[in-house]
């Protein structure tokens, strides 16, 4: 599914929201890999399940014509610097929610784009029908774990001893939700 295109200005940065198209998949492919290397917080270790140009193509392609997904990206100065994804369920039991994710590349932390994604998708989700948004977050990222409790999501599980990272400790994945009435 599309988005209208959103412009935004957060202390001084000037971006743009808007759905992913297929000739973003190469940005989306080298910034995906970019971001995996400067955080912990999400799975991924830099390089791991790799997604190809190619591959983003067809999930880009995927996403459009699926009106339960939605693919979004923010562009500064012509640059894809983050990007969302709301994912739906192909089962009739599950039709009614979407998991939310989010990147953003480090340098560009601090803007509100993280935020603007969420709103965006959370706009979406509720005109498009969607009862329930959820999504997963590491323990330790607090920031997070704030701005989604901000934005009516609440926690509903923990998932114990579900990551291990690089200093070589377990950490728990906390499970949150977001019920549109």
């Amino acid at each position: 599914m599309k988005i209208n295109k959103q412009e935004f200005a957060v202390q001084g940065m000037r971006y743009t929201i808007r759905s992913a198209m297929v000739q973003d998949a190469m940005n989306l492919s080298e910034l995906r890999l970019r971001i995996d290397g400067e955080t912990e917080n999400l799975d991924r270790e830099k390089g791991e399940a790799f997604i190809s140009t190619a591959g983003f193509e067809q999930l880009i392609q995927a996403d459009t014509e699926n009106d339960k997904n939605l693919f979004l990206i923010a562009v500064v100065h012509d640059k894809v610097v983050a990007f969302s994804r709301c994912e739906g369920h192909v089962l009739h039991r599950f039709a009614h929610k979407v998991e939310f994710g989010v990147c953003v590349q480090k340098d560009y932390w601090g803007y509100g784009i993280g935020t603007n994604l969420l709103k965006e998708s959370m706009s979406w989700a509720d005109s498009n029908g969607i009862r329930k948004m959820t999504l997963q977050v590491l323990e330790t990222n607090n920031k997070a774990i704030a701005l989604y409790k901000k934005h009516g999501f609440e926690i509903e599980g923990v998932l114990k001893n579900d990551k291990i990272l690089s200093d070589g400790q377990y950490y728990n994945t906390i499970l949150m939700g977001r019920i549109h009435n």
